[in-house]
């Protein structure tokens, strides 16, 4: 492969801003990197310091008045020059209109809890602090009072209400969390925590816990331009719990009719110090899960620990310290085929349950850890930096007997191949922002300026075996063959590694009503593969790329909110297709219209968006490989669509979420002219949900609530021709809680009527059914 020359600007900044990034980023590189970022902020922090002494002194104040760190807007709105006051005076009733009540006492924080169902804020969308009315891109927020009352069983199944997203695409599949983003597969390069990527390709795939979430951002459209390689899609960005001011403490246990079981817990809240050392907050966060699934010999377990703290000094400085640690235990996903799942076959229907492989043979564990920090000052009234890290490994050990169509239709003898993978990868991330507020005559300006740099490093062992391996019958299945060694050599021993440095602008511009968002980026990727055995570097290939998008939405007094925006984005996909060759970055473009609409005094929001959105060299995974199903690239894939969405804290108790999404996917270009204007496999086009919820507020049923919702998920195609259809399903979920004092119990359903459905198809060989009925019984206990 011819290796594309990068700018000569570009070995300069890279050798200097890459410098101790090279191979495997230890964590000790990672500090060293950002002490080194944040030396020109200390070098401002005393010059800062002393302004702001000078300006208390002259004004007569004898302290700083309380700074909610999270809210920069409003120090600049408590700390605007008197020009500004006296604009806004002249200014139409837009500024003065009559804005919806969210709780007395309740001030969100974009990066915390969310007031019911409805979030007002995000930084999702631009990276600082924004009304969500204000950002022209459509955007989800799921709070952690949506997911306590859904019950989900893993980190998926908490997108399974929103707009543009179809969750669980793989099913009941334990071992990772899958999801689509306006038709194209997100999980891997389109998953975020805390505003950092957890970008995975082979095996090496990163698990989080519904538990440890405050918040869960869905946004939409490409988001390259502030994020760097990501899905053109969108990304899903969760937000771990933080250190909280006032104390938490909270237990809870559970278990489900499959006999798993889970004991939770959360604590934390302030740290006593004297008063001239700063405050220091503290939060530590865990479960213990263990138990069965729907299918037999395939265990659910999983352990985690997240503890956390906070210090700040003063009311313009916050530095927090995020850690996890995680490990799971399960088995692999059983790759069935069309014809006994979706279609009868001679003897029937493969039953849910069947377990494709062998208890002596097949295992998956992960353990995963996690350390990062975010740093936030404000250095005036006018600037703020952040500055946020992350250093993330895993190890991932996959083995098993996979199924690979039948060997004997007749008798239901289910072929297999022998397969192992192992997996271990390294990610840090920093990304340094500096926001700066200020007034251009009559428009007021939010600028961001950031440099972010992604490491990452993959030990890729992958080998599989065709022979000597008995098939299994999918009705009277025999287990017991023992390890069956490999004969063949590993078709993957690779090490993998990328870095990327990205610098980025932005300008968000409000005059009047309106609210113009210009960004810019460009990126620079270094991305090579080495011999495992011996180190030496087989294929390298350096990349710079520019992406941008502009939007622009505008506020009527009554509500409603029109936008326009146009984005591209920029991927560079780390990993090897089904021919050992490096992939290609990914490149997209979207054209998106929408409207949003915030009624006067109704604390709920609606939204309809329509975009058009196309994909270049998109991953899909190659059916005649060998083994098959390795990733592949075509050319172009195309998503125009409509989505539409409904949040509302309704009434006193009452909450609502509804979703519906539909567009149109196909190939617009294609290295096969016959797949020309087809649709990629295992995806549905359609998908729609609505859910609520309901908690009497008085009276002798005071505590007691419940709630339900239903969920249609479309049709979708096993092959590429498109001619075996995977057929629509509708599934209803289910929730009864009643909480008294410090107690709060719950049954939660999901599946309730107990459908038995394929949830999609990658190919004819390999469909995998959807979750039966669970059932899940709580008790919590807070104090």
């Amino acid at each position: 492969m011819r290796p594309c020359v990068a700018q000569p600007s570009f070995q300069n900044a890279r050798t200097y801003l890459l410098a101790g990034w090279g191979g495997i980023l230890k964590s000790r590189d990672l500090f060293r990197i950002a002490a080194l970022a944040t030396v020109s902020i200390l070098a401002l922090w005393p010059q800062s310091t002393f302004a702001q002494s000078s300006s208390s002194a002259q004004s007569g104040a004898q302290s700083l008045p309380p700074v909610v760190v999270a809210s920069p807007e409003a120090r600049r709105r408590a700390a605007s020059p008197e020009r500004r006051q006296t604009r806004r005076a002249t200014q139409t009733a837009q500024s003065n209109r009559p804005q919806p009540q969210r709780g007395v006492g309740f001030v969100e924080n974009p990066r915390g809890a969310v007031q019911g169902y409805v979030a007002g804020r995000s930084m999702a969308g631009t990276k600082t602090n924004t009304p969500i009315m204000e950002t022209p891109q459509s955007l989800s927020v799921i709070g952690s009072e949506q997911i306590r009352d859904q019950k989900p069983g893993k980190f998926d199944e908490i997108l399974r209400y929103s707009p543009g997203v179809i969750a669980g695409t793989f099913g009941a599949d334990t071992r990772n969390d899958w999801f689509l983003i306006r038709g194209f597969k997100s999980d891997d390069v389109g998953l975020f925590l805390d505003g950092l990527q957890l970008f995975y390709t082979s095996y090496a795939s990163w698990k989080l816990q519904p538990f440890n979430m405050e918040r869960v951002e869905v946004l939409r459209g490409p988001s390259a331009v502030l994020y760097g390689g990501s899905s053109p899609s969108g990304i899903v960005n969760a937000v771990s719990k933080a250190p909280p001011v006032e104390p938490i403490r909270y237990l809870e246990t559970g278990v489900n009719n499959l006999g798993n079981a889970y004991f939770s817990f959360d604590v934390g809240g302030p740290v006593a110090t004297p008063a001239e050392n700063g405050k220091v907050f503290y939060r530590v966060v865990g479960q213990v899960q263990n138990g069965g699934t729907q299918v037999d010999f395939t265990p659910d377990n999983n352990y985690f620990i997240a503890p956390s703290v906070t210090y700040k000094p003063d009311a313009d400085t916050t530095f927090t310290v995020l850690a996890s640690a995680s490990k799971q235990d399960t088995r692999g996903i059983n790759f069935l085929p069309y014809v006994g799942t979706v279609t009868d076959a001679p003897f029937g229907r493969i039953p849910t349950k069947l377990f494709v492989g062998d208890p002596s043979v097949d295992t998956f564990k992960r353990e995963q850890e996690m350390i990062g920090y975010r740093f936030e000052k404000n250095l005036t009234d006018n600037f703020t930096f952040r500055q946020n890290a992350r250093f993330a490994h895993v190890d991932v050990t996959y083995r098993g007997l996979i199924g690979n169509g039948y060997a004997n239709l007749a008798t239901g003898d289910i072929a297999r191949y022998n397969w192992y993978a192992k997996n271990t990868a390294n990610q840090a991330n920093l990304d340094n922002q500096l926001e700066y507020r200020f007034d251009t005559g009559p428009l007021e300006h939010t600028m961001l300026f950031g440099v972010d740099l992604r490491s990452y490093r993959i030990d890729d062992y992958q080998i599989f075996d065709f022979g000597g391996v008995p098939p299994i019958n999918a009705l009277n299945p025999s287990y017991g063959v023992g390890d069956i060694p490999f004969s063949t050599a590993p078709f993957r021993n690779f090490l993998l590694t990328q870095q990327q440095l990205g610098t980025y602008i932005q300008d968000q511009i409000k005059f009047g009503s309106f609210t113009l968002v210009l960004s810019g980026r460009n990126d620079w990727v270094s991305t090579s593969q080495g011999d495992r055995p011996t180190g030496a570097t087989q294929i390298n290939r350096e990349d710079s790329k520019f992406s941008g998008r502009a939007g622009l939405i505008y506020n009527f007094d009554n509500g409603l909110a029109p936008y326009v925006a146009y984005a591209t984005s920029y991927n560079p996909v780390i990993g090897v297709n089904s021919s050992n060759q490096l992939l290609l970055p990914e490149t997209g473009e979207q054209a998106e219209v929408g409207l949003k609409f915030r009624p006067n005094g109704f604390n709920g929001h609606f939204g309809i968006a329509v975009f058009d959105l196309k994909r270049q060299n998109v991953l899909t995974t190659d059916p005649n490989s060998v083994p098959p199903n390795l990733q592949t690239q075509t050319g172009e894939v195309t998503s125009r669509g409509l989505e539409l969405e409904a949040v509302a804290n309704v009434a006193p108790g009452l909450k609502m979420v509804g979703a519906f999404t539909t567009y149109d996917l196909f190939n617009s270009k294609h290295t096969d002219a016959a797949l020309l204007g087809r649709t990629p496999t295992n995806t549905p086009q359609q998908v729609g949900s609505v859910w609520t919820d309901y908690t009497f507020q008085e009276g002798p049923l005071t505590g007691f609530g419940f709630g339900g919702g239903v969920r249609y998920i479309g049709p979708s195609f096993a092959n590429d021709a498109n001619t075996l259809v995977v057929p629509s399903v509708v599934l209803g979920d289910a929730a009864i809680h009643y909480e008294w004092q410090n107690w709060r119990a719950a049954l939660n359903f999901i599946n309730v009527t107990d459908e038995i459905y394929v949830a999609s198809c990658a190919s004819p060989t390999s469909c995998f059914y959807g979750d039966r009925r669970r059932v899940t019984a709580s008790l919590a206990y807070k104090w």
